[in-house]
């Protein structure tokens, strides 16, 4: 019997990476995607490229409008600007790029999704190591969440677990990069910083993080980023 599994496609290497650790596992994918009001549509292209590659059997690209909440400078209508901070500063705080309660509506969607087509499993990319110190990245807010899928599904009541797949949780953005090396994933096809530009900035905290992981792993970013001019 085919196993299937919602897969949270962002575009970014994190989650790139992620389904293809699903696809390694067997599991028929249904990838899951989301414009919600961000600066750019560039990650979303790169979705799409990510989920054509790593075979998956449908590919939903949800729209929903979280700007109309504001409270993020991700979004194309927010006037914050997104502040850079120093490699050693990256987690310390919770930075202006969360978006409030973005995980939780996308979690809360693809369970909808899992539930609706059968599927036994939900893959997402986070990660508590190198990361933005967003709060719906840790551990135990997807322990909570699990807790959550069993209580408000019927096939969690009927003792059918959706289990909340997190492989990166624990993991450094070189082991990342070093698995996703392993698996074949095409990291020029994937997209992390903030900006939408041609070529990334180099600078916002995502490109900062992405650049120590790829340098640490002793593997090259194949992606563009603009000339550092001091």
């Amino acid at each position: 019997m085919t196993k299937k599994a919602v897969c949270l496609i962002s575009g970014g290497l994190d989650s790139a990476v992620t389904a293809f650790i699903a696809k390694k596992k067997r599991y028929e994918l249904y990838a899951l995607s989301f414009r919600y009001g961000q600066r750019h549509t560039k990650e979303l292209s790169c979705a799409k490229k990510i989920a054509r590659t790593v075979g998956v059997k449908d590919h939903i690209i949800f729209n929903i409008n979280l700007q109309k909440f504001g409270g993020s400078s991700l979004f194309s209508t927010s006037s914050r600007p997104i502040k850079n901070h120093a490699l050693t500063d990256i987690g310390k705080t919770i930075p202006s790029t969360y978006v409030p309660g973005r995980n939780t509506v996308f979690l809360s969607l693809a369970l909808a999704y899992a539930e609706a087509i059968g599927a036994t499993a939900i893959f997402i990319g986070v990660n508590a190591v190198d990361y933005s110190a967003y709060p719906d990245c840790r551990p135990n807010y997807i322990r909570a969440y699990q807790h959550l899928a069993n209580l408000a599904t019927k096939r969690g009541v009927e003792g059918k677990t959706i289990r909340i797949n997190a492989p990166l949780l624990y993991l450094t953005k070189a082991e990342i990069i070093k698995i996703g090396a392993k698996l074949n994933v095409p990291f020029t096809k994937t997209w992390s910083c903030y900006r939408g530009d041609v070529k990334a900035c180099g600078h916002c905290d995502s490109c900062l993080l992405r650049l120590k992981g790829f340098q640490e792993a002793k593997i090259k970013d194949p992606i563009p980023y603009k000339p550092f001019l001091g």
